[in-house]
């Protein structure tokens, strides 16, 4: 009778085949309960994290919909429902917001010596940098607000007063805390840290939602302005003056130029909501070490055509938006003349943006790179959001495109109108498309690796899912470190992960210099250039309707097939969308051109 031998836990036992199968019997119960207590400790694991985002997020949720149901009262202008009840709603959650930052920021002072893991894909130098040249162009609004309610102080609510000042303060506490802790992963006080950072989302999206509902009001009124010059009655226009005379001489300078900062406040706020999002994702999260590594320095080289092509784009972006602000105020003739000028400019940008996004997709097609699967929450969020405000747009151009179809009139911009409504859909297609496979790109050897980084271990320098198992088995790894290497690289090809063993001498690819890597190069150098193209002609499409160049509201097709309310209503939520669409894709395209 031969006997069987057993591994367990590192030793060798020896047992007959007359005792295996009552030992056998007693094993399976044993596994069986094993199973279960895991099952058990996974369930009671998991079930305060996901009960914890449930709760966070129908608490942040609500909070929003509180916001925008007296935004709703307060756009019917009725006397029970007034701005200073939102403006002290706001304020209120905004000092709460400060209180949790403050709790957060001492916290981490008195942990100065416990290390705090990050995620180095959270955000970058360039995005901080960008949000806080848009946090100063808020605190300049803020000061034109107290401005303003010094000259009407008289007449106005103090919360007029208090809410530029509380806002001031939270702009300059949330700018400190997104330079040094935007990137922390969370791992102590889970709960409640879910519940601090999720309110701040929302905190943002909802100031947001006030500088939109504020822009288009204005917007607007605008439009019924030219409305009520042309003829057309039963037009009411809100007046939003105070009732009482400006105690000083600036009141009217203030109010005009917050219409400018407006863009630049609400930009702030929802680029800030999605990065505090991206942190509330990490909240627990265990950190790639593989896929957490800084990239090198962008290279410059060869930025030639892109540049100047984008800086062409963006002067007769301006010169299109005075000559359009100046002509559309004056008579038909010359306001038609102004709508079609925008709409040809409009098409000429567009046919040279699908241009450029359609080449780097037929590059990306000659070159067969696999896809990067590891989980990445920012990336992740990028292209949730890409595709979530192209909705507007494509709302837009589709009724457009409906209305010229379908209307009787025949302006002279009626068929330019009708292509520029396509080339909108095609353009965004294309772009996510472009913008998206960038972001997904496995990255070459080289470029994702950092100096600044520790140096791994040569062997078994993965990521704790990825190493064998150990337990009750001998490792032989360091006895014929080379065989066994590429045991487990083999293995690990067949499960669809990654291995990568050391490299020796001879292995190491050729330098940047040789000729062998001149194809690439110039490949790079094209994708830079239509990187660097696409940004600066995504800041010349937000800059026109941003500084008030909205022909959708002048040509009068569509408020001819649609309706005043419903077509308003559309452009109230499609505009919106598209200003965060294209000031997205700028900081989408600037990770292009950096992983390029």
């Amino acid at each position: 009778m031969s006997p069987t031998m057993v591994e367990h836990s590192g030793l060798d036992i020896m047992c007959l085949n007359k005792y295996c199968h009552s030992s056998s019997s007693s094993s399976s119960s044993e596994q069986d309960k094993k199973v279960f207590t895991k099952l058990k400790l996974s369930l009671s694991e998991d079930y305060p994290r996901k009960n914890a985002e449930i709760l966070s997020g129908q608490y942040g949720t609500n909070v929003l919909l509180i916001g925008a149901a007296l935004m709703l009262a307060i756009a019917h202008h009725g006397p029970s429902v007034k701005e200073e009840h939102l403006l002290s709603f706001v304020t209120c959650l905004m000092l709460l917001q400060l209180i949790w930052m403050m709790w957060y920021i001492l916290l981490r002072d008195r942990r100065k010596n416990t290390r705090t893991e990050k995620d180095v894909h959270a955000t970058t130098c360039w995005i901080r940098g960008g949000l806080t040249l848009l946090a100063l162009l808020s605190l300049i609004m803020d000061a034109f607000r107290i401005g303003y309610y010094v000259g009407y102080r008289s007449c106005v609510s103090a919360v007029l007063g208090v809410f530029p000042v509380i806002h001031a303060t939270h702009t300059v506490a949330q700018v400190h805390f997104l330079w040094f802790h935007i990137k922390d992963v969370i791992k102590s006080f889970e709960t409640f840290e879910r519940f601090g950072v999720i309110h701040a989302v929302f905190t943002n999206l909802l100031l947001w939602c006030n500088g939109v509902m504020s822009e288009a009001e204005h917007f607007l009124n605008n439009h019924k302005r030219r409305l009520s010059a042309l003829g057309y009655g039963n037009l009411t226009i809100v007046h939003s003056e105070p009732h009482c005379n400006c105690t000083t001489s600036t009141c009217s300078m203030f109010s005009s130029s917050l219409l400018y900062l407006y863009p630049f406040n609400v930009e702030y706020h929802i680029f800030v909501s999605a990065m505090l999002f991206v942190m509330w994702k990490n909240i627990g999260r265990t950190i790639e070490l593989l896929s957490n590594k800084k990239r090198l320095a962008t290279k410059t080289q060869g930025l030639t055509v892109g540049p100047i092509l984008g800086l062409l784009a963006m002067a007769s972006t301006i010169g299109i938006l005075v000559v359009y602000i100046t002509h559309v105020e004056e008579s038909l003739q010359t306001r038609q003349s102004a709508i079609s000028m925008f709409y040809i400019y409009g098409i000429v940008m567009l046919v040279s943006m699908c241009s450029a996004g359609a080449s780097g997709l037929l590059i990306y097609r000659a070159d067969h790179v696999p896809l990067d699967t590891s989980k990445n929450p920012s990336r992740q969020l990028d292209t949730e959001l890409l595709f979530g405000s192209s909705i507007g747009s494509w709302l837009m151009s589709w009724c457009s495109i409906v209305a010229v179809l379908g209307t009787n009139s025949s302006p002279p911009y009626r068929w330019t109108n009708l292509i520029y409504s396509l080339l909108i859909v095609l353009e965004k297609y294309i772009q996510n498309i472009f913008v998206v496979e960038s972001l997904y790109r496995q990255q070459e050897d080289g470029q994702s690796e950092d100096p600044e980084l520790p140096v791994a271990p040569e062997i078994f320098s993965v990521t704790s899912s990825l190493a064998p198992p150990y337990d009750g088995i001998i490792n032989r790894a360091y006895d014929k470190p080379d065989r066994t290497c590429v045991t487990m690289e083999n293995d690990q090809k067949e499960s669809g992960q990654v291995y990568r063993c050391p490299r020796k001498p001879s292995d190491v690819a050729l330098p940047a210099g040789s000729k062998a890597k001149e194809p690439t190069n110039r490949k790079r150098q094209i994708l830079k250039n239509i990187a660097v193209f696409l940004i600066m002609c995504n800041i010349s499409l937000w800059i026109l309707p941003a500084f008030g160049c909205r022909p959708q509201y002048e040509n009068g097709l569509e408020q001819e097939t649609f309706g005043f309310s419903v077509w308003t209503t559309v452009l109230n939520f499609a505009i919106p969308l598209n200003l965060f669409y294209r000031m997205h894709s700028v900081a989408s395209l600037f990770e292009v051109f950096r992983r390029v």
